[in-house]
This record gives C-alpha cells, sequence and structure tokens, in this order.
C-alpha cells in the first residue's frame, strides 16, 4: 500500500520506443512489469522521458522540444526549441519532473545544438507547459544529469561538457525566478544525492577519485583514490558511476584491464560517513556503469528486453 502522504516512486524506461513506467512500491524484487505504457506523439523520438506519479500524462525531450502526452499519444502541450536544430548529434536535452508533479525541468544543451544562444536550464508549469522560469548557463554541454533533492524543492544538474569538463548547478524556483547556485568546480561530475538529502557524490573528471560532499554547500567530507582499494593509480580508474545503496552506503566503480588487456569493473562498498572501503558489491551487472541505485537498499539494472530488474542488497 502506498503511504497517502508521499508520491508513488516511478521510473521510467524507453522499451522498443515507448515510455514505460514502473512503480517502485509495488514491485520489490524481480523483473519488473510496467504499469503504464505511454506512446511518444506521431513523429517523436524521445532521448529523455518522465512519468507523472498519477499515471495520466508522460513528459519527454525530443532534440527540438519537451512534450506532454496522455498515454494514447495524445498530445497535451508541446514547448519548442527555437530555432529547430540541424545537428543531428552531440545535445541531448533531459528532462525531470519535481516529486509534487507540478513542474518540469528541462536542460537544453543550446551551443552544441546549433543555436545562438547560450545553454539554458528552465522550469515549465508541468499542466500547461507554461514556462515558469528560466536561465542562461555557462556551459556548451552535450547533455546533463538532473537529480531532485529528495527533502526540498532544489534540483541538481550536472552539464557534460566533453573534454572540457563537467559543471554542477544547484537551482529552485521563487515566483517566476530561478535561483541559481553554480559549484566552483569544473572537473568533479555528479553521481548521486544521499537518500537523506544532506550530502551528494562526485567522480572526477579525469577519473582519478570520488568524493563525497555536503549539500548544499559542496563541503568535501571525504576524497578516494584508487589506492584506497588497493589498486594502481597508473592503471585503474574511478569510473562515472555508482551513487547511494542507502544512507549508509556509497557504491564507487572501478576500472581496469588484465596484462592481456581484458577490461575489468568491480563495484566497491564504502562507509557514507567515515570513507572506509567494506569491500566488493555485487551489482549484477556486466555493464559498469548499468546500476541505478535507489537508495533503500535496492538498485536497478536491465534486462535484454529493456525493462529494469530490482535486486535487493542480503
Amino acid at each position: 500500500m502506498v503511504h497517502p502522504t508521499r508520491p508513488r516512486r516511478v521510473v521510467t524506461r524507453l522499451v522498443d520506443g515507448d515510455i514505460c513506467a514502473y512503480d517502485l512500491d509495488t514491485d520489490r524484487r524481480g523483473v519488473l512489469s510496467p504499469v503504464v505504457v505511454c506512446r511518444p506523439a506521431a513523429g517523436d523520438e524521445v532521448v529523455s522521458p518522465a512519468v507523472a506519479t498519477d499515471l495520466r500524462h508522460a513528459y519527454y525531450t525530443t532534440l527540438d522540444a519537451v512534450v506532454c502526452v496522455t498515454p494514447d499519444g495524445t498530445a497535451v502541450w508541446r514547448w519548442e526549441f527555437q530555432p529547430r536544430s540541424d545537428q543531428r548529434y552531440g545535445h541531448h536535452p533531459c528532462c525531470v519532473l519535481s516529486a509534487d508533479g507540478l513542474v518540469v525541468w528541462v536542460y537544453r544543451p543550446d551551443v552544441m545544438a546549433g543555436r545562438d544562444r547560450p545553454d539554458q536550464w528552465a522550469a515549465l508549469d508541468a499542466a500547461t507547459g507554461a514556462l515558469i522560469a528560466q536561465a542562461d548557463l555557462e556551459t556548451a554541454g552535450h547533455g546533463g544529469l538532473q537529480l531532485l533533492h529528495p527533502e526540498s524543492d532544489h534540483v541538481l544538474l550536472n552539464v557534460g561538457e566533453g573534454q572540457d569538463g563537467s559543471v554542477v548547478y544547484r537551482a529552485s524556483t521563487t515566483g517566476n525566478r530561478m535561483d541559481l547556485f553554480r559549484y566552483p568546480w569544473i572537473d568533479r561530475c555528479l553521481i548521486g544525492l544521499s537518500p537523506d538529502g544532506r550530502h551528494f557524490l562526485t567522480v572526477d573528471h579525469e577519473q582519478l577519485d570520488a568524493a563525497v560532499h555536503t549539500f548544499p554547500e559542496g563541503d568535501v567530507t571525504f576524497v578516494l583514490t584508487v589506492d584506497a582499494f588497493g589498486h594502481d593509480p597508473d592503471s585503474v580508474y574511478t569510473e562515472w558511476s555508482g551513487g547511494y545503496l542507502d544512507r549508509d552506503t556509497v557504491v564507487v566503480t572501478l576500472l581496469g584491464e588484465t596484462e592481456d588487456a581484458q577490461e575489468w569493473f568491480r563495484h566497491y562498498r564504502v562507509d557514507a560517513r567515515s570513507g572506509q572501503v567494506r569491500g566488493t558489491f555485487d551489482a549484477r551487472t556486466d555493464d559498469p556503469c548499468g546500476i541505478q541505485l535507489l537508495g533503500d537498499g535496492t538498485w536497478l539494472t536491465t534486462d535484454a528486453s529493456g525493462h529494469p530488474v530490482r535486486w535487493s542488497d542480503g
């Protein structure tokens, strides 16, 4: 039974071109079955999807728009990125729906799309598509990762700029104003938020280490270099993957090669408070980035059909 004061927890996957939503409060383990399957509007190619917790609407980005549809693919509203881009690759707009379902947050990599304007971060009214607030970003990103803070209306955005690094922002809205804060790094990639919202995990853009920071300040609590896991930092790297298994446990991923040039990876458990390495973690996946940690001791991988598989710790 879903608690009446807490929104349903929903995750989405694109499967065969459709937007599938899965209820995390119903399915605890195993291959998850979608509770609703939403079709995009005719002719749309989905880049980044989200589904409302009441399952009545889906939201998604294409390369040139944000769209709200009903499950049968009927468009409710469309917010176009103008002008349309003639660049097919290198820019991946993304969206995320606020926990209360009222706001769609959208990252627009407009520079790489060839538009004569800076990258944009926008907040839209989920019911109408009307613009609530918007801010120019000092980035030229290819794509972004947006994470909702679990205890406030803040959103974190990581903008990946390829070889130029990575930039992390924090924002919320006040009326029609976006309150935007840029963290003072260009070399850290946002990986995950703790379940209580008090900390977040980053990985060095050059893959040299992982660090835990306080939220919202960004102060470093501890840093873990590769040698902390018993590996040679000249040949082993920290992957841009992992996150919070639960409030007390961070998962960090390392990459390396054997003597005969075969790649390997390994996930490790780390105490989220002390930074002490607790040992390896079997994520049940052959993809170093193919894990989505849910913060409650469970995590998702993906099966061959594209549907998520939920695993439980212990």
